[in-house]
């Protein structure tokens, strides 16, 4: 069993420490800066055994050397963006498993936004935390990956149960909200959805984690291979790669 801690950080970035319940062993995901995680480690009077990077970006690894150098940490990702990640120790591969205690997750290559990127299945519990690959109601930008990357890495998240839990990287889904809306602005189950949204973060709640059914329903990005919401959409005649390459320009344009 996990318990999860939710860190928010920054503008708009969510942190997370996992705890193995049996064994007690922690790991920190995408620590962007140091103090807010170190303060929860000294309420819950914990050490940190683990880092785990999803990819190499400053707000997702700024706080990597500090944490490190402070509790002796162990720090996790990808093989191939071993050069980007700092302080690195374990090196991870697609499909390969990691243990935290006895609590074990199977790594996803999900480059698109970087290359390189990839998140952290824990099968038992269906919980994922995936970076910037995939957010509620949206995906990330393609920086250094190609829309052929971003299908595989988006069909590979959505082949997962529908009760998996996605944690990503940022708040962003009141933002991601109002562009689906423009897409789909007579889907009176999508209205329902933004007001639940909207009530949360008026409240200051989070709305992550989303859950991977509610994405598939909701997420255009998840419906790059849809013909019936693509047409709708206004996009026709179109490859799979071709219509998510339209898409997110349609996001990056909203």
């Amino acid at each position: 069993m996990l318990e999860i801690h939710q860190i928010p950080i920054l503008s708009d970035n969510y942190v997370y420490l996992v705890i193995d319940r049996i064994t007690g062993k922690s790991a920190c995901i995408d620590p962007g800066v140091a103090d807010p995680v170190n303060d929860l480690l000294e309420k819950l009077q914990i050490n940190l055994d683990y880092i785990l990077s999803t990819h190499h970006h400053n707000d997702h690894v700024g706080a990597n050397l500090d944490l490190k150098k402070k509790h002796n940490c162990k720090i996790v990702g990808n093989f191939y963006d071993k050069e980007r990640i700092p302080g690195i120790d374990i090196f991870l591969k697609d499909g390969d498993c990691f243990k935290l205690g006895e609590s074990e997750c199977k790594i996803l290559e999900v480059s698109g936004h970087t290359i390189g990127h990839i998140a952290y299945y824990f099968m038992n519990e269906d919980f994922l935390f995936c970076g910037d690959t995939l957010f509620s109601l949206g995906c990330g930008r393609l920086f250094e990956g190609t829309p052929e990357d971003m299908v595989k890495s988006l069909s590979k998240i959505r082949a997962l149960p529908d009760k998996t839990k996605i944690f990503c990287g940022h708040e962003y889904t009141l933002s991601n909200a109002m562009f689906v809306k423009k897409l789909e602005p007579k889907n009176k189950f999508l209205e329902i959805k933004i007001e639940e949204i909207k009530k949360k973060r008026e409240e200051n709640k989070p709305t992550i984690p989303s859950i991977l059914g509610e994405e598939k329903k909701f997420n255009p990005f998840l419906k790059f291979d849809n013909n019936i919401f693509l047409e709708k959409i206004g996009i026709k005649n179109r490859s799979i790669v071709e219509s998510l390459k339209i898409l997110r320009q349609m996001k990056d344009e909203f």
